[in-house]
Formats: structure tokens, C-alpha cells, sequence
């Protein structure tokens, strides 16, 4: 298997279809072997059986349906560690950044690159649908204040849910993982960086999502994870 896209689901119903449909129609087009892999994180809505529903038309899809909720970070790091292709790469279910977009990934895994991560806010980004100025402003702040705490300096968006690892990377970055909700990102690209990967951030064009529900408190318990990642890097939890 060379690439495997996983996609975490929780309440997605209504997106997912569009999504995988738009996925599949882009990477059967290309010459390698691929999977998609969708993680339902507890859904309570009817995200598995629409899945389950689109398998016959989309021969490479599989569907892990967990029956509990656990955190987004929980479900992308089941499925990163339970897929089998050489380039895996996660994505979130409402399509922000299209699938077509992991060419520019796939330019710097031909350069030797292993941890590679999409971006909104370096050179070359584009945001078709651009946020509010106060969550522009929020957002800015908040990613300097994860930088500090959490080593991760010069990484300008550590929450973009675009980003691709070979298996190698996933197999050594992942394992070690524990954070399952908010700072799951920032957490595995520290646990990259304590390894000695190098980090390369790439500009993707992302829609904004106008139905996140992703606010002010959500950011309090992401900065009270991101002290946690801080103080299992200095217990060493992560050797």
C-alpha cells in the first residue's frame, strides 16, 4: 500500500459523503495502490452507516467505528497507527483542504522530508473563506504562546488538520502519543522535533469552516494540555 488518507468523524453525516467522494475521485486517478481510512470517534449520529453505505462504491475505503467518544486526537492516532500504506496522511471530514493538495506533500517526502505539515500562515497560504479579524488575532497570540511552552519555535500553525508522516515516522512519533483531544497535534510535532525530525511546514489553501464550534474555551483546555506535553517532555515520557 503507498498512501493511506485517514479521515476522524464525529457527527459528520451530513459532510462526510462529499468529502470521501471527492477524495477517492481525485486519488483514483493517480498510478498507486491507496486506502481510506475514516475513524469514527463515537459518533452519535449516522456518520458509521453512511460510511458503511459508500463502501461498495468505494472499493478502498474502511471504516473504524468506535462506540465510545475519546478525543480527536485519540481516533487520528488509531488510525495512523492501524494503516498499512508506505505515506499516511489525515485530513479532517469537512474537506477545508482538498485532497489535491498532498502533491505538494508528496514534492517534499521526495526530498527525504518525513514530517510534513500543511500551513495557513506561512508565504503561499491561501484561506478562501478567511476567519474574523478577533480570530485572526486570537489565533496568533495563542500560537506564539504554544511555541514558547512547547518548544515547537518557528512552527507557525501546529493545528492545520493537514499533515502526512511515512510509515517509519508515524510508527516512532505516534506510538509515544497520549494526549487525545485539543493539543494532539502540537503534541506528536513535539515528540518529532524531541526525535530529530525535521519539521516542514507547507502553504495549502484552506476554506474556513463558518460551523466550528472551536472558541475560547476550547483554546483554555488545549493550553492546559499543551503544560501537560511540557512537563512529559521534561519527565521524559516521551524516550
Amino acid at each position: 500500500m503507498y498512501l493511506s488518507i485517514i479521515v476522524p468523524a464525529y457527527n459528520e453525516e451530513k459532510r462526510i459523503t462529499k468529502t470521501l467522494k471527492e477524495i477517492d475521485k481525485y486519488l483514483s486517478k493517480q498510478s498507486y495502490d491507496y486506502e481510506i481510512l475514516v475513524v469514527s470517534d463515537g459518533s452519535k449520529d449516522k456518520t458509521a452507516e453512511v460510511v458503511k453505505g459508500l463502501e461498495p462504491e468505494i472499493k478502498c475505503l474502511r471504516l473504524i467505528d468506535n462506540k465510545e467518544n475519546h478525543g480527536k486526537g485519540y481516533v487520528v492516532r488509531q488510525g495512523m497507527l492501524e494503516a498499512k500504506g508506505d505515506y499516511r496522511i489525515f485530513t479532517d471530514a469537512d474537506n477545508s483542504t482538498s485532497i489535491d493538495q498532498i502533491e505538494k506533500i508528496f514534492s517534499e517526502f521526495k526530498k527525504g522530508q518525513e514530517v510534513v505539515i500543511g500551513s495557513r500562515d506561512i508565504k503561499g497560504a491561501v484561506i478562501a473563506v478567511p476567519q474574523t479579524w478577533w480570530r485572526i488575532m486570537l489565533g496568533n497570540v495563542f500560537n506564539l504562546i504554544v511555541q514558547v511552552i512547547s518548544g515547537l519555535f518557528g512552527i507557525w500553525d501546529t493545528q492545520c488538520g493537514f499533515k502526512g508522516f511515512t510509515a517509519k515516522a508515524v510508527k516512532n512519533i505516534f506510538s509515544k502519543a497520549v494526549i487525545n483531544r485539543f493539543a494532539f497535534d502540537v503534541e506528536i510535532l513535539a515528540i518529532a522535533k524531541k526525535m530529530g525530525y525535521k519539521i516542514k511546514e507547507i502553504p495549502v489553501t484552506w476554506i474556513n469552516d463558518t460551523e466550528s464550534k472551536v472558541g475560547f474555551k476550547s483554546m483554555i483546555k488545549m493550553l492546559i494540555e499543551v503544560f501537560e506535553i511540557r512537563w512529559n517532555l521534561i519527565k521524559r515520557v516521551y524516550d
